[in-house]
């Protein structure tokens, strides 16, 4: 059978309303293909017969219900009818397993999608096993307790620290839970290890599209529960939130307590517009906590939301995240911040990340106290920000600055950004920070509308003064930084480039058409042991030190 692709929004919806009406139209004749891993086959039809063998699309099963009795071995696989409608759930439990190269298989066959509707249960539950793929299926949660149960769900509740290998999710959409996929370790650290999550549709969920949780972290002797998680062409809208919750509800992708993982070139869009405005911490469209050595790469978030006065921002590093890196990702029109590295635990734990060649563009829609790029909290430190393009403007009499710096910050650099503003401060920082807090060089602080920056209780009204005053934008004797305008233009990219991929942007890149105004306000990354990486945000390959900002040269249209 051929995979069918997640669609955009609209496509998905109308895919999922054509599928619906399929399931009265008679069993095809479908031949039995050889199933190349070597296991059986089982078929599920409405029109079958769970007295039946189940061993082909003849003799088909009728109901999930029959299909949860059989125990699955290696290279077996579980096939339901495309475009037909089954009531229940799935359940694989110990006693069912593959392996990478004989995975048990759960996916459609024929024309278009099987439909899993769950109604106050799971669709699909994956208990302390693993050597599973899940495949081409919607999932659709239905009745009136439906958002207390996950729509696919791989739990592990082991003893230990074991991690199950090989999990595999692809070509599904997961709508109408409380979580669309959720992986969940174990007090202890049990958990998932090599785990794919592509191509995949995530929305209309209660607390978040995708979510990967463990035990509560130790800085003192940290432990992941999930291991090599790669999330890839992931769709993640409408996950509303929780009005009556009292935690964070409403993101799109959130990853907690892995070790190893990437997201790339997936779409967050339109989450959180129903989280509590109670809540003492709110959502983000993708984000990370309780984690080392992520990757968010070639990804776009937008017009994502908060219920509260806190987050609602389009990307976060959050709580005890370390050795991790934010590059080439697109942001705009979210209520929070752009980019965000946040620390609420005074810990040593979150450090040693990186923010790079992102776009970050009138972000802070709704939350003055954020900006475009934000570094806050009760320690965050050995953070790198550099390489990025930021534009900010008002919104109404919300005025989030480009850059906001709060205090605890210890050896964070912030150097060759474009900070370009329209009404609002180009930085806003809550310390008088030294050189040894925050360190910031080569960078570009132009204002269309009166240049303004925030320094601990001190406001600037030129860069000369600040930099003056404050030992910023310097590098020995010389003076780094510019104002001047770097005429931004937006330029769309080409549709293999990043920042475009994952079927959702529809900005594009930032551009400078002024780049002479800016020569020689950089500095030189490579002589300070900064890897300036290989490629520049339009994916343009990187040759001796960069300019400013996170576009090294105008892309192709």
């Amino acid at each position: 059978m051929a995979p069918r692709r997640v669609r955009a929004a609209l496509g998905l919806c109308a895919a999922v309303a054509l599928l619906a009406g399929c399931g009265g139209l008679p069993s095809p004749h479908v031949p039995v293909r050889e199933n190349a891993q070597g296991g059986r086959d089982f078929y599920l039809s409405p029109h079958g017969d769970d007295h039946a063998d189940g061993r082909t699309p003849q003799t088909a099963w009728r109901t999930l219900r029959r299909a949860d009795t059989v125990r699955l071995k290696p290279g077996d696989r579980l096939r339901l009818q495309g475009g037909a409608r089954f009531s229940g759930t799935l359940s694989v439990g110990p006693g069912d397993a593959g392996d990478s190269r004989s995975p048990v298989v759960i996916e459609s066959y024929g024309d278009g999608r099987a439909i899993v509707t769950a109604a106050g249960t799971r669709g699909i539950e994956v208990h302390d096993t693993s050597g599973i793929v899940i495949r081409d299926l919607v999932l659709a949660g239905k009745g009136t307790s439906y958002r207390d149960q996950d729509g696919i769900s791989f739990v592990s509740d082991l003893a230990g620290r074991r991690k199950l290998p090989y999990i595999r999710v692809s070509g599904v959409d997961v709508s109408g839970f409380r979580n669309g996929i959720r992986l969940h370790g174990g007090p202890e650290g049990s958990g998932f290890r090599d785990v794919g999550i592509d191509d995949c549709a995530v929305h209309d969920n209660k607390d978040a599209g995708l979510v990967a949780d463990g035990p509560a972290f130790d800085a003192d002797a940290p432990v992941y529960a999930h291991e090599r998680l790669t999330v890839s062409k992931v769709v993640a809208f409408k996950n509303a939130g929780d009005p009556a919750a009292s935690r964070n509800t409403g993101s799109g992708i959130v990853l907690g307590s892995v070790s190893h993982g990437v997201v790339q070139e997936s779409v967050a869009h339109d989450n959180g517009g129903s989280s509590s405005a109670d809540a003492m911490e709110g959502p983000e469209g993708i984000w990370t906590y309780d984690s080392t050595r992520m990757v968010f790469q070639r990804n776009v978030a937008y017009d994502n939301h908060t219920g509260s006065q806190v987050d609602g921002g389009g990307f976060g590093l959050d709580n005890n995240v370390s050795y991790s890196l934010m590059q080439y990702n697109l942001s705009y029109g979210n209520d929070g911040a752009g980019f965000l590295a946040y620390s609420a635990v005074p810990n040593r734990a979150h450090t040693d990340n990186a923010i790079r060649y992102n776009i970050s563009r009138d972000n802070g829609r709704k939350l003055q106290d954020y900006g475009g790029i934000v570094a806050l909290g009760s320690w965050v430190a050995n953070l790198a920000i550099y390489q990025n393009t930021v534009l900010a403007s008002a919104n109404g009499s919300v005025r989030a600055p480009a850059l906001r710096l709060q205090p605890n910050l210890g050896a964070v650099s912030v150097r060759n950004n474009v900070f370009a503003t329209d009404g609002v401060p180009v930085v806003a920082a809550q310390g008088h920070f030294d050189t040894s807090e925050v360190e910031m060089q080569g960078n570009d602080y132009h204002s269309s509308t009166g240049w303004t920056l925030q320094w601990g209780d001190r406001w600037y009204a030129d860069l000369a003064a600040w930099r003056r005053e404050s030992g910023q934008e310097t590098q020995g004797s010389r003076a780094t930084g510019t104002a001047a305008d770097p005429c931004l233009t937006e330029v769309p990219l080409s549709t293999g480039g990043p920042g475009v991929r994952g079927g959702g942007a529809t900005r594009g890149a930032l551009v400078s058409r002024c780049a002479h105004a800016l020569a020689g306000a950089a500095v030189d990354l490579r002589s300070l042991g900064i890897d300036p990486g290989k490629a520049d945000y339009a994916g343009a390959p990187l040759t001796g030190s960069p300019a400013v900002g996170a576009v090294q040269g105008a892309p192709k249209a």
